[in-house]
């Protein structure tokens, strides 16, 4: 798994267009999971996966919010 995870980054970074259709029935696949970091980003945030969750599902990522600046 940590191998897996490893990856993600160079997948992340290698992504190309932005589209919001989803292929391979809901399975991660790299164009899914460029543009579902491309969304995040725009959002303000980043996509990771969630506690136990499995790489392979889409599903099992979510955007989570950078920090916070102070005022």
């Amino acid at each position: 798994m940590r191998r897996s995870l490893t990856l993600l980054p160079a997948l992340i970074a290698l992504n190309a267009c932005a589209s919001t259709a989803q292929s391979a029935g809901g399975y991660a696949t790299y164009d899914d999971l460029a543009r579902a970091t491309q969304a995040c980003a725009a959002k303000g945030g980043r996509l990771a996966l969630v506690r136990d969750g499995d790489i392979k599902k889409l599903q099992d990522y979510q955007c989570e919010k950078t920090g916070v600046t102070a005022q």
